[in-house]
């Protein structure tokens, strides 16, 4: 039922209608208007139909006084409450309720086919409308479940550090060979490197010291030049010339030497 303090609306009015004393139903197969007794109907007022929340009801008044004959609440449609009948759509089969909660069925009917299609367009918009009210309900609960609370407490803060993180050493190149390079000079000149033509004086030849070419004892004291171009052993005449005239002569000290 509806509640209490909910407003009621009015859905549609139909200032005549027929109502009906109708059998026990025979069988499952549904009410029949032709079993009624269609030509004395039992008692004719308005009808008026209400909503007061999504509860819908069916009151049958007084046309003169408003005084209220019966009313059948309607909480779905179609349903119980509500029926046609099986050979005309302008006949339906109520279940009214009395405030103590007894119910009976009867019989209403419409002599215009027009009122009997407002009155069945009436209950179908009011349960759609509930229909989407239930839905809209549901999908707010599914959306009002528990939420996580990211907000701040009073007195809570928050401390970032930017820019304070430590330097990472830069890894030292490496050359190939796994040995460092020395860097240059303060002065920025590398000095040049000693010339290849030097002069080799060859040591004199005495008693002791074995060569391997027996000369004669007067060139026996001989500086020989070398040049990296010429022979290596270079040319003997050239070399016997090349001795300074100051050179003492001297004599072979033993007769193993061949005088040339």
């Amino acid at each position: 039922m509806a509640s209490e303090g909910e407003y009621e609306s009015i859905l549609c009015v139909k200032p005549d209608v027929n109502v009906y004393r109708i059998p026990p139903r025979a069988s499952n197969r549904g009410y029949r208007a032709a079993d009624w007794k269609l030509d004395t109907p039992d008692w004719t007022g308005r009808m008026r139909i209400t909503a007061k929340g999504k509860v819908a009801f069916i009151k049958l008044e007084d046309k003169v006084s408003g005084e209220l004959f019966a009313q059948a609440p309607v909480k779905e449609y179609p349903g119980i409450a509500v029926e046609t009948v099986s050979d005309s759509s302008r006949y339906f089969v109520l279940r009214i309720q009395d405030d103590n909660g007894r119910s009976a069925f009867i019989g209403v009917g419409f002599g215009d086919r027009g009122d009997a299609f407002d009155f069945n367009v009436a209950l179908q918009d009011h349960f759609k409308w509930v229909k989407q009210e239930n839905e809209i309900k549901s999908s707010q609960a599914a959306d009002s479940g528990p939420k996580l609370d990211l907000g701040f407490k009073e007195g809570q803060t928050i401390t970032l550090n930017i820019g304070q993180g430590k330097k990472r050493d830069k890894p030292r190149p490496q050359s190939s060979g796994g040995l460092g390079l020395l860097p240059p000079p303060p002065g920025g000149k590398i000095a040049p490197p000693p010339s290849s033509n030097h002069n080799t004086v060859q040591p004199s030849g005495g008693a002791q010291t074995g060569c391997l070419l027996e000369l004669d004892s007067s060139n026996s004291n001989t500086v020989v030049q070398s040049n990296p171009s010429s022979d290596l052993w270079g040319d003997f005449s050239s070399s016997a010339s090349s001795v300074p005239p100051s050179a003492p002569r001297q004599e072979p000290s033993s007769g193993n030497w061949v005088q040339f």
